[in-house]
């Protein structure tokens, strides 16, 4: 299983979230704590956005985040509002560039934690319910980025939630051998969200802090002091979302 560490609020360091905490996204890709797998070594990835263009900007490799010294010193002279950062441990897909997280398409980006276990049996249908450009904008060869693709074709733009409820039923309304996983953050250069969901009631874990000593907030798959306090766990089934007027937790449970 992958993680991620997120954060909207005032400019900031990157690697004030990716980098310095005691239980950074860093420290997490050697030692997670709340994944089956300690190690998330097959690549990286780092999304962030600025007032300067309404597109994010976007890092990866497959290197294990530990290993380049490029993402530290990135993480070090960049300076962003509302950033999403993922170190990957596979489940589906080779380890390559593409396959790695965040994913990007127009405004948006978008990483993921889990699986859908039944994915090869569902691919073809899945690619045929996308409309012809985000179809072409396919690049890798993962469930992650599918359902990315999947939620833009279910008005991603027009109503989050909405669009996640669509990708939820349409994943899983085959029937799976092993129970469906998500957790997604994902932004649209405006709004921080998160969403938790497990088919059979147990998701990955992903958290969203207190105001931090800055006045931001994040979101991350484990907290990143490596303590609980001033950490809440998001409930299963539920967007979360930080905007720069504010906050809600919306239950998608119909």
């Amino acid at each position: 299983m992958c993680r991620i560490a997120s954060y909207i609020g005032p400019e900031i360091p990157l690697e004030n979230i990716i980098v310095r905490p005691n239980h950074s996204l860093l420290a997490q890709s050697q030692k997670a704590n709340e994944a089956k797998l300690a190690v998330n070594g097959d690549g990286f990835g780092v999304s962030w956005y600025n007032d300067t263009s309404d597109l994010p900007g976007l890092y990866r490799d497959v290197l294990p985040a530990w290993a380049d010294d490029n993402l530290t010193n990135l993480c070090r002279m960049v300076r962003s509002p509302l950033f999403i950062a993922h170190v990957r441990a596979s489940t589906m897909g080779e380890t390559s560039r593409v396959n790695c997280h965040p994913f990007s398409h127009g405004r948006w980006s978008f990483c993921h934690n889990g699986q859908i276990p039944h994915f090869p049996a569902i691919r073809r249908q899945m690619e045929a319910a996308l409309p012809d450009d985000l179809y072409a904008a396919r690049r890798g060869t993962t469930d992650s980025e599918m359902i990315f693709l999947t939620l833009l074709a279910n008005g991603l733009d027009h109503d989050p939630a909405e669009a996640m409820r669509k990708t939820v039923a349409a994943i899983t309304a085959q029937n799976a051998m092993s129970p469906v996983k998500m957790t997604c953050v994902l932004s649209d250069g405006e709004s921080l969200y998160g969403f938790r969901y497990g088919s059979d009631g147990i998701a990955p874990t992903l958290y969203v802090s207190g105001t931090l000593d800055n006045g931001g907030r994040a979101i991350a798959s484990e907290p990143l002091t490596g303590m609980a306090t001033g950490w809440n766990a998001i409930e299963q089934h539920t967007l979360c979302r930080l905007g720069p007027e504010q906050n809600e937790m919306r239950s998608l449970v119909a």
